[in-house]
C-alpha cells in the first residue's frame, strides 16, 4: 500500500519539508538535465550574435591570430558555449536555489523570486568589474615583457582561455554574500561564527587574489578587496537583518 509520501513528484518535498535520497538525486538529474538543455538554447540563440560577442572580447588587445588548423573553430566554439552559459544563467539559478529551498520553510522559499534576479545580477557584476577593471590591469602587466626583440603576439585560443581564466572567478566571487545569507537561513552559519574568522577570511581573500589573478599586487588587491567588503556586507546582514 502506498504511502502520501510515496505519491509525492521528485521535485516536491513532504509537508515537513524532507525528501528521501532517492527523491533528492532524481530532483538533482532533472535540473541538471534543465540546466544543460538552456544552455544549449542559450548557444543557440548566442550564435546569431558570435561576431559581436568575439569583437567586444578582443577589443583590448585588437587583432589576434590563430596558429594552428582547428584553433579559430573550437574557439568560436568555447566563445558560443560560455555565452549560451550566461544567457542561460538565470534559468541555471533557478534551478540551484530550487534544490536547496525545499530545506527551508513555505514562507521562506517565496524569497527565490529576489534570489534569481540577485545571483544574476550579483555575477554579471563580477563579470563587469573583472573585464574592465581587473583584466586591462593583467594584460599591461603581461604586456609590459615586450621589447625590441620580443614583440607580443596573442594566440586567439590562448587570449579566449585567459579571459575566461579572469571573468569566471570574479562573477563565483559576487555571489559570496547570497551564499552566506542562506547557509545563515539554513542555520549553518550565525553571526558569532562569521565574525570569528573574519581575519581568517582577510587571509584567505589574498591567498585567493595570488593564485587567481596574475603575479602583480594590484591584481591581488583588486579581487581581494571585494572579497573582504562582500563578506562584510553578508556578515552584517546575517547579524543585524536576519538576526541570527
Amino acid at each position: 500500500m502506498t504511502t502520501p509520501e510515496d505519491k509525492l513528484k521528485p521535485e516536491e518535498p513532504a509537508a515537513d519539508g524532507t525528501m528521501s535520497l532517492t527523491a533528492h538525486l532524481e530532483e538533482l538529474r532533472s535540473r541538471i538535465i534543465k540546466s544543460l538543455l538552456s544552455i544549449v538554447a542559450g548557444s543557440g540563440i548566442a550564435y546569431f550574435f558570435l561576431d559581436e560577442i568575439t569583437n567586444f572580447l578582443t577589443a583590448p588587445v585588437g587583432k589576434l591570430y590563430y596558429m594552428q588548423p582547428g584553433e579559430a573553430f573550437f574557439t568560436y566554439l568555447k566563445i558560443d558555449i560560455v555565452a549560451g552559459f550566461l544567457i542561460a544563467l538565470p534559468i541555471i539559478f533557478f534551478h540551484v536555489w530550487k534544490f536547496f529551498l525545499p530545506a527551508l520553510t513555505k514562507s521562506e522559499r517565496a524569497v527565490l523570486g529576489l534570489l534569481v534576479p540577485a545571483s544574476v545580477i550579483l555575477f554579471f557584476i563580477g563579470l563587469a568589474f573583472s573585464f574592465f577593471l581587473i583584466l586591462p590591469i593583467a594584460l599591461k602587466f603581461f604586456m609590459g615583457f615586450s621589447t625590441e626583440n620580443l614583440q607580443t603576439m596573442f594566440s586567439f585560443q590562448n587570449y579566449f582561455d585567459f579571459v575566461i581564466m579572469f571573468l569566471l572567478p570574479f562573477g563565483f566571487v559576487f555571489e559570496l554574500p547570497l551564499v552566506v545569507i542562506v547557509l545563515a537561513q539554513l542555520g549553518f552559519l550565525t553571526s558569532e561564527f562569521l565574525g570569528k574568522y573574519r581575519h581568517l577570511i582577510f587571509f584567505l581573500s589574498f591567498v585567493i587574489g595570488a593564485i587567481i589573478t596574475p603575479p602583480d599586487v594590484i591584481s591581488q588587491i583588486s579581487l581581494a578587496i571585494p572579497i573582504v567588503l562582500l563578506y562584510e556586507v553578508a556578515y552584517r546582514i546575517v547579524k543585524h537583518v536576519l538576526k541570527k
